[in-house]
């Protein structure tokens, strides 16, 4: 079995992507507006979901949940930015109430609070100017 490795595409680019990730949350709407505010294109809008488009072509499936969802639990997934201070910067500016950074071996991080009081956390980016 033959793997296709990224040296192998026309471009610079790795040869898969993140297709989607899911959350559930209560309220949809408020959490389109959240996220969408973050950054995030809407894509599809329903009753019972609703698909958000991030840098790259993946998508975030925010489903509508049956029942509450517990605030405090950190969602799946990390979001990255090119630039973080002027990220936490903004986000302070809009009232989002970033905490402090936190740096890693790889990233520095700071954490919002997002629908639902689900901790969301933002990341450096780690890309070194590579096209992704």
């Amino acid at each position: 079995e033959e793997t296709i490795m990224a040296s192998d595409s026309p471009d610079s680019r790795p040869a898969v992507a993140l297709g989607h990730v899911s959350l559930e949350v209560s309220d949809l709407p408020a959490s389109v507006e959240f996220f969408t505010g973050l950054g995030m294109r809407e894509i599809v809008l329903r009753d019972s979901f609703a698909v958000l488009e991030l840098r790259g072509g993946s998508h975030l499936i925010l489903n509508q949940a049956e029942g509450p969802v517990s605030p405090g639990t950190k969602v799946p997934f990390d979001l990255m930015v090119d630039d973080i201070e002027a990220t936490r910067d903004a986000f302070e500016e809009r009232g989002l109430s970033p905490s402090g950074f936190e740096k890693g071996q790889v990233h520095t991080e700071f954490t919002i609070s997002g629908p639902d009081g689900c901790n969301v956390t933002m990341t450096s980016s780690h890309t070194s100017g590579r096209v992704v």
